[in-house]
Formats: structure tokens, C-alpha cells, sequence
């Protein structure tokens, strides 16, 4: 209990302290103009309240992946609280905030458009594509997930094709209409569902006797039930995904910036919802390292993250909480596969320069996204291990698109040091991260055992690759430092 605290405090003190230092690094200034103010369209342009734009984008980022995605995280011990807090503090929340403060300062403009600014006019159509796909993937997973939870917890004589069918129609919908029209109403709702499942969580580790929370100080060792085949790094720092950094968080926040009517609000909205999910993943993790741990009152052999969220709230809760619990992941779920498809719509539509205002326009792109989804789905339905496919691929290139725009803001900030006088180290901020997670995700590649080579060449010489990965990458940085530097002389 003691770890979880102090973890919460440090998440809290990230905000409070490091989201300030941030904030004076990248020169945000309330006196700017901003999208909204300038280019209000009535249906993606359009200005809200700050404490209306925070919890959308709290709700739109949140997902299923700091619940499920910690819950797996959980499975390799505490060494996952450590990861949660200060991937969070230094990572996650440092992504969120500079890219969505980039697309704030530049129209709104969706993330493929800001590494095309930053990396080239080749990085961004190739990530023009890699993007919208992954929106795409967030899409089926979080259309699969709710009516997986729905089915099962409350009309488990239904074919889950209708709850396919009502979720799928509700995210076409909020695809296509104003933003403020049907987002901006019924995420308050959700919001609170979500509120009270953490409470909830809360109320059993302060007020049952019987928990007893692991301690970072009992040890960092690989608790994993199959620890052989999954080393902690780096495969807990893909499962956890959305708990720590997620590029998918990026995606969303041009989402948000269009709607921001002062830069000031950019701290509290991009840093501080990605420490409200930190916050949401370290109660998950935190509970289902319980029951993973040797006190557990249950057999959880073999039980991912949807079926581990029924059973912690049907151990711990009453009937009427354990339904509350259960509706606040399905929330989760819902409230980031509909704005998943919608960034999709707009990163075609900044493409192909189609004005969105126009229903027309809006189905002529959303139509083909919504089927090629579809397909997805119903594959992820269909196939017995359909989902762990989706989802171990959906995470991977969630990760990767987190490392592509850290090295994006990296270049950014290297930008304001020359062009605006920020301290010369200031780029570090964003080094750093950048160089751990491309170590992370090209590392995954040679050792994983399911999703890359890790069965066809020995553990050390995928280490080693992924290594040299991140020193190449390192290298081609320091390259284009020097020779930017020249230029500019």
C-alpha cells in the first residue's frame, strides 16, 4: 500500500512541478490565437469549456489500454508500478503535451501533418497511412472489447453481432457529426463512470483487510506466469502501452487543440489527462497485482485483461458496484474507439484537402474506414485468437508511433533552442524518451516470440540488434544535428 501511495504523490508532483517546467521550455503563451478562435467551422473547429475539452480528452486517450493493458502489465510484478509513474511523469504526459501544443500552435493540424513538418515530407505519407491504420485497429479493438464486457456481464443469451452492430452504429455517428453535438454531451456521463469505478477500486484497497498490496521493496523480479518467454523488457513495456506513453494519445490531441480558445489550457488538458491515466492504470495494475500475487482468493491462470476486470469486480463488489465497475471500462472502451475513427476521418481529409463541412464529404471518407474496420472486427471475432493478435499488433504499432513522435518534438525542441533561445539542453527532454523507446520497440522485434523473431534467434542477439537499432537511429540524430547546424551558420 505504501508503493501505491507514494506512487500516486510522484504521479501528482509530475504534474504539479515537471508539467510547469515544460510549459516555460516550449514558450506557451496565452496571448496566441488560437484554431478555435480563428477557424470555428461548427463541426470539428469549435470552442468549448476547458473543463469540457479535459475530461474528452481524458476519455478519448483513456481506452482500454491503462485497464487492460496494466492489468498485463501487472502480470510481471511491481517492477510495472515503476514503469506507469515515471513513463507517465517524463514520457507519456511530455508527449501528450508538446505534440498536442505543436498542433495547437499550427491550425489544429492532425499528428502525420506535424512529423511531415519535423521529419520530412517522406516520413509524413508514410505515416499518413501507418496512422490511420492504427486508428483503425483502436477502432476493432474497442468496438471488440465493450461488446465482449456487454455480452457477457448483462445479455449473455445475445449474439454479440448486436452489440457489435448498436456500438458500431453509435461510433458512426459520433464520426460524423459536430463535436460538441454528441461527444461534447454524453462524455460528462461517461466521465462519471469512470469516476466511480476508481473509487470503487479505491474503497477495496483501503477498506478490505484481506488486500494486501505488493511493495516495490519486496523485489523487482519478473512475476510473469510464463516469465521464461516474456522478459520485462521489453515486452511489460508494450503490454502496458496507454498506462505510460502511447502514440495514439498524439492522435487525439489535434482533437482538442481545434477546440481551445487559450494556450494556457494545454497544460492541464494534454499533461494533466495523461496523469489522470497514469493515475486509472496504477489502480488497475495495483489491483490486479492482488490477485495475480500469492494471496489471491482466485485461479487467474490463463485470464487477460477483459475477463480480469469482471473478476475484480465481481470478488470485490456488490452486484449494483461490480455492474458500475464493469460499465466504467465499457465507458473506457467506447469513448476512445469513437474518436479513433474520427481522427481517422480527418487525417484522410487533411490528406486529400476535402472540407469536412459538407456531410457528404464526411461519409464519402468514413464510409471505406468504417468497412475496412469491419472486416477487422469481424475477423477478431471470428478466430479463437483473433483479439491477442489484434491487440499485440495494435500495441506494438501504438508504441512505435509514440517513439516516431517523440523524435518529431525532439527536433522541435531543438528548433526553439536555435530559434527562440530555449537552454540548450532543453531537447533532452524529449531525447531521452526517445532514444528508451526506440530502444523498446526495436527490441521487441528480435525477442518477442509470437509477434517477432524471438523463436529463431537466441535472447542476447535480439538485445544486441536492438542496440544498434537505437545507436543507428542515434547517430542519424546527431548527423542531422550537425549538419542542421552548419546549414544554419
Amino acid at each position: 500500500m505504501i508503493t501505491f501511495i507514494i506512487s500516486v504523490v510522484l504521479l501528482l508532483l509530475g504534474y504539479f512541478l515537471y508539467s510547469k517546467f515544460i510549459e516555460r521550455v516550449i514558450g506557451v503563451d496565452e496571448k496566441q490565437p488560437t484554431p478555435a478562435t480563428t477557424m470555428a467551422d461548427g463541426v470539428d473547429y469549435v470552442p468549448m469549456k476547458p473543463w469540457r475539452i479535459y475530461l474528452i480528452q481524458f476519455l478519448n486517450i483513456a481506452g482500454v489500454g491503462p485497464i487492460c493493458g496494466a492489468i498485463m502489465g501487472a502480470q510481471f510484478g511491481t517492477a510495472s508500478f515503476l514503469w506507469i509513474v515515471f513513463g507517465s511523469i517524463f514520457a507519456g504526459a511530455v508527449h501528450d503535451f508538446i505534440a498536442g501544443f505543436i498542433s495547437l500552435r499550427d491550425k489544429g493540424c492532425s499528428l502525420p501533418e506535424i512529423h511531415g513538418k519535423y521529419l520530412g515530407n517522406g516520413a509524413k505519407q508514410f505515416m499518413r497511412g501507418f496512422t490511420v491504420l492504427l486508428m483503425i485497429l483502436v477502432g476493432a479493438v474497442f468496438v471488440n472489447t465493450p461488446a465482449v464486457l456487454l455480452n457477457a456481464n448483462f445479455t449473455p443469451g445475445w449474439n454479440i453481432y448486436l452489440w457489435v452492430i448498436i456500438i458500431f452504429a453509435y461510433y458512426l455517428i459520433a464520426t460524423l457529426v459536430p463535436i460538441d453535438k454528441l461527444i461534447g454531451k454524453i462524455y460528462p456521463i461517461f466521465g462519471l463512470l469512470l469516476l466511480a469505478m476508481a473509487v470503487a477500486i479505491l474503497y477495496a484497497f483501503f477498506f478490505r483487510p484481506e488486500v494486501h498490496l505488493p511493495e516495490v521493496w519486496d523485489g523487482l523480479q519478473n512475476k510473469h506466469p510464463n516469465a521464461a518467454h516474456n522478459p520485462i523488457f521489453p515486452m511489460m513495456f508494450i503490454s502496458i502501452a496507454c498506462g505510460a506513453i502511447s502514440g495514439f494519445h498524439a492522435t487525439q490531441s489535434p482533437l482538442m487543440a481545434r477546440c481551445m480558445t487559450n494556450e494556457k489550457q494545454s497544460r492541464p488538458i494534454f499533461y494533466g489527462a495523461m496523469i489522470t491515466e497514469g493515475i486509472v492504470a496504477l489502480i488497475w495494475a495495483a489491483a490486479a497485482a492482488y490477485f495475480f500475487g500469492p494471496d489471491s482468493p482466485v485461479d487467474t491462470t490463463g485470464k487477460g485483461g477483459p475477463a480480469m476486470v469482471g473478476l475484480i469486480a465481481n470478488q470485490w463488489f456488490a452486484p449494483a458496484i461490480a455492474t458500475v465497475t464493469v460499465l466504467g471500462v465499457i465507458a473506457a472502451a467506447i469513448t476512445s474507439g469513437d474518436t479513433a475513427l474520427r481522427s481517422a476521418r480527418l487525417i484522410v481529409a487533411d490528406f486529400l484537402h476535402f472540407d469536412q463541412k459538407p456531410i457528404g464529404k464526411r461519409l464519402l471518407i468514413a464510409v471505406p474506414i468504417f468497412v475496412v474496420t469491419a472486416a477487422i472486427l469481424v475477423y477478431s471475432l471470428n478466430d479463437k485468437e483473433g483479439f491477442d493478435v489484434i491487440w499485440r499488433y495494435f500495441a506494438w504499432a501504438n508504441q512505435v508511433l509514440a517513439t516516431i513522435t517523440l523524435w518529431a518534438i525532439t527536433i522541435f525542441m531543438v528548433k526553439r533552442v536555435r530559434e527562440h533561445g530555449a537552454h540548450k539542453c532543453s531537447p533532452l527532454i524529449t531525447l531521452i524518451p526517445a532514444l528508451f523507446m526506440t530502444m523498446v520497440t526495436g527490441t521487441f522485434l528480435f525477442v518477442a516470440e509470437k509477434e517477432g523473431l524471438g523463436n529463431l534467434i537466441p535472447r542476447n542477439i535480439g538485445y544486441l540488434i536492438g542496440a544498434v537499432v537505437t545507436v543507428v537511429v542515434g547517430v542519424i540524430f546527431a548527423l542531422w544535428l550537425k549538419k542542421s547546424a552548419t546549414c544554419k551558420k
